[in-house]
C-alpha cells in the first residue's frame, strides 16, 4: 500500500507552467521592438516632411490664384485629380483581396488578443490553430462588408460575383492546398494526416458559417453610404507620361516590401521555431506590439510610394498600393526557404513539399493582410490631399 500527501502550494493554477516557459532570450524580443522602433520612426519622418513641408507647400501653390498661369507647363500630383479616382482593372479581384486582408488581420488581432489575456495556454497548440480557424470563418462579415465598401468605391456592379469571390477565392486555395498536402501525409501512413472527419467538419464551417456571413457582410457594405469623391473623374483618360526606372511597378513592390518584413523578421524566428522545433512560444504582448509596428509601417511604405508615383503623374495607385506592402509575403516565403535550409534537417521529399506548402499558405496570407493594409493608408491619403486642393 502507499498513501499521497499533498502540499499546498504557493504558485498560481494560471502560472504553473511558467517555470517551463521561461525564456531567457527576452534581450532579443525587446531587440526587435528596437529594431522595429527605429524603421517606423525613419518612415514616419519622411512621411512626416511629405505631409508638413511637401504637401503643404504643394497645396500653399495650386491653391494661390496668382501662379495658376505658371501651373499649366508644371508637373504635380495635382494634374492628375480628373483621374486619380477613375476605377482599377480587375475591381472585383482588387475588393476581393481588400476584404479578405481585413479578415486576416481581424483574425490575427482578435487570436493574439485572446493568447494575450491567457484564454489560449501555450501548452495547449491545437487551440491556437482552433480559435484561429473559427474566428476567420466568424471575421467573413468584415471580409464581406470591407470588400463591399471597396467595389462600391470603384462604381462596380457585380455584386453577385464579388460575394462568390470573397467567400471561396482565399478559402478555396488554402483548403486546396492542405488538401492536397494531406493526401501525401496519407500515402506516408503517417498519424499527423487530418481526418476525414475533420476535413468534412472544415468544409461545413467554411460552407454553413463562412459563405453566409460573407453574404450578411456584403449586403451590409452595399447598403452602407460612401463620402462623395473628392474631385470628378473625366472621361478621356489622361496620357501617362514616361516614367524613371526607379518607379517601375516591380522595383516599388521590391523596395516597398523590405521595410515591413524587416520590422518582424526577429519575431519571424521564433514563431517559426515554434511551429517547426517544437518550441514554446508565450510572448504574446511582444507578438501583439510588433503586429501594431507592422500596420503601421505597411501604412506609411505605402503612402510614400503613391505619393512619388503620383507626383509622376502616374494614377494607376490601386493596385500598386497593395502590392507595394503586400510584397514583402515574398520576403517572409524566401525567408522561410532560408530558414528551412539553416535550421532544419529534412531528407524526405514529403517532409519539405509539406513545409513549402504550408509557408506558401503563410506567406499568402501575410501577402493579403499587409497590402489591405496599405491600400486602406493610400486610400484614405489620397481622398485627403485631392480634397485639401482647390480643382476647377
Amino acid at each position: 500500500t502507499y498513501e499521497v500527501v499533498g502540499d499546498p502550494s504557493p504558485i498560481a493554477w494560471g502560472s504553473r507552467w511558467d517555470l517551463y516557459l521561461y525564456m531567457g532570450d527576452d534581450q532579443v524580443h525587446w531587440f526587435s521592438i528596437l529594431n522595429s522602433l527605429v524603421i517606423v520612426l525613419l518612415l514616419s519622418g519622411i512621411v512626416a516632411m511629405i505631409m508638413v513641408r511637401t504637401l503643404r507647400r504643394d497645396l500653399a501653390e495650386y491653391n494661390s490664384v496668382e501662379e495658376k498661369e505658371e501651373l499649366l507647363e508644371e508637373s504635380g500630383w495635382k494634374l492628375v485629380h480628373a483621374d486619380v479616382l477613375r476605377p482599377p482593372p480587375l475591381a472585383a479581384w482588387l475588393a476581393t483581396t481588400i476584404g479578405t486582408g481585413m479578415q486576416v488581420l481581424c483574425m490575427s488581432f482578435i487570436s493574439i488578443a485572446c493568447a494575450m489575456l491567457g484564454f489560449l495556454s501555450p501548452a495547449n497548440r491545437g487551440s491556437m490553430l482552433t480559435v484561429s480557424l473559427l474566428l476567420f470563418a466568424l471575421m467573413g462579415v468584415a471580409a464581406g462588408y470591407c470588400a463591399a465598401l471597396a467595389y462600391k468605391a470603384f462604381k462596380g456592379a457585380q455584386w453577385k460575383s464579388l460575394t462568390l469571390l470573397t467567400a471561396f477565392l482565399f478559402p478555396g486555395i488554402v483548403l486546396g492546398v492542405m488538401f492536397v498536402l494531406n493526401f501525401f501525409i496519407w500515402g506516408q501512413h503517417s498519424s499527423g494526416a487530418v481526418p476525414f472527419g475533420t476535413m468534412f467538419a472544415v468544409l461545413c464551417i467554411w460552407f454553413l458559417i463562412s459563405f453566409p456571413l460573407v453574404w450578411v457582410g456584403v449586403w451590409l457594405g452595399y447598403r452602407g453610404t460612401l463620402k462623395d469623391p473628392p474631385v470628378k473623374t473625366n472621361m478621356v483618360p489622361r496620357v501617362i507620361p514616361s516614367q524613371a526606372w526607379y518607379l517601375h511597378p516591380l522595383f516599388t513592390m521590391l523596395i516597398g516590401g523590405i521595410l515591413p518584413f524587416g520590422a518582424v523578421f526577429i519575431e519571424l524566428y521564433f514563431i517559426m521555431s515554434s511551429i517547426w522545433l517544437q518550441r514554446f512560444y508565450y510572448v504574446f504582448g511582444f507578438l501583439a506590439l510588433v503586429l501594431l509596428i507592422l500596420i503601421i509601417t505597411c501604412a506609411e511604405i505605402s503612402i510614400v510610394m503613391c505619393y512619388f508615383q503620383l507626383c509622376a503623374e502616374d494614377y494607376h495607385w490601386w493596385w500598386r498600393a497593395f502590392l507595394t506592402s503586400g510584397s514583402s509575403g515574398l520576403y517572409l516565403f524566401v525567408y522561410s526557404i532560408v530558414y528551412m535550409s539553416t535550421k532544419m534537417v529534412m531528407t524526405r521529399g514529403v517532409s519539405i513539399l509539406l513545409y513549402v506548402g504550408y509557408m506558401l499558405i503563410a506567406s499568402y496570407s501575410f501577402f493579403m493582410l499587409t497590402g489591405a493594409v496599405g491600400f486602406l493608408a493610400c486610400f484614405l491619403f489620397v481622398h485627403a490631399i485631392y480634397g485639401a486642393v482647390k480643382v476647377e
